[in-house]
């Protein structure tokens, strides 16, 4: 069998066993991106924990590069710091667009490494790219409504206790019947 061979069979593989597909709470971020040249979607959730993904989940329907990536994502990210996991995207955008020319690290890239003859085929890299640039927006969101429920917080100066911030919205008037 050579590489190319072993490389396919690495995505399908992905794509028949999607590893971490299906939508998981709890979550701190969800997105929908949708690929329009070929219809591939995915719905995607991030969980963080503190400065790492703790969780990556997923409801997708495409093609099988595009589902295979997104496993092979899921894989590769979970448990990691985030910087590393965005430089990480920054390095499997930059294989993407190499034309077949990269050689990424085989350590680092795990399966993801398959995807280098996908980077050949200029209209499958979008179908390779949808679940890394979704969890890149929802990690970003997670981040966000972190540092936003963060900055919310109030101190009582009488305990010295720490609580969210509340606003006190009016009732809508309610009909009658």
């Amino acid at each position: 069998m050579n590489v190319e061979d072993l490389y396919q069979e690495i995505i399908l593989d992905h794509y028949r066993e999607r590893h971490h597909s299906g939508l998981r709470e709890p979550f701190g971020a969800e997105v929908h991106h949708v690929n329009p040249s070929c219809g591939d979607e995915i719905t995607l959730r991030v969980a963080l924990a503190g400065d790492e993904i703790a969780d990556i989940s997923y409801d997708a329907v495409g093609c099988s590069i595009s589902q295979a990536s997104t496993s092979v994502m899921a894989d590769l990210l979970i448990g990691r710091d985030i910087d590393d996991a965005m430089a990480l995207y920054d390095e499997f955008l930059e294989m993407m667009n190499s034309r077949g020319q990269a050689t990424p690290d085989e350590d680092r890239f795990e399966d993801a490494i398959a995807f280098v003859g996908v980077s050949q085929f200029p209209a499958r890299v979008k179908c390779a790219l949808l679940g890394w640039a979704a969890t890149r927006d929802a990690v970003a969101r997670a981040q966000t409504a972190e540092t936003q429920s963060s900055e919310t917080q109030t101190v009582d100066t009488q305990t010295g206790e720490t609580r969210a911030a509340t606003t006190d919205l009016p009732t809508p008037p309610q009909e009658a019947s």
